[in-house]
């Protein structure tokens, strides 16, 4: 239905957290083999096995990254940066991309 997660807050794990660097809002056409294996599936029917649930329909691509236990916010922060630059252009690349397929 929506996000249930924030860009910029931190998630705890076992050991460390994550960060959210971004959510962008994606279609299934945009779920690639390509996506699905740099996001550590085998491919995109295994993804959709963990990541479809619920009622909703929307689908969001979370880009985050690990925060080791004791870290500080400080020392991710240039690394969030550019993280968050590289998905402000994948984000653009995809809209362009949806544009251009609704013709």
């Amino acid at each position: 239905m929506r996000p249930r997660v924030t860009v910029g807050k931190r998630y705890r794990m076992e050991e460390g957290s994550v960060e959210v660097d971004a959510v962008v809002p994606i279609t299934f056409a945009d779920i690639t083999p390509e996506l699905a294996r740099a996001s550590g599936f085998q491919g995109v029917v295994d993804l959709l096995k963990v990541a479809k649930h619920g009622r909703g329909e929307n689908v969001y691509l979370v880009r985050f990254h690990y925060v080791p236990p004791g870290a500080s916010r400080t020392v991710h922060a240039a690394g969030a940066r550019q993280r968050r630059t590289r998905g402000n252009v994948e984000e653009r690349a995809q809209r362009r991309r949806r544009r251009r397929q609704k013709g």
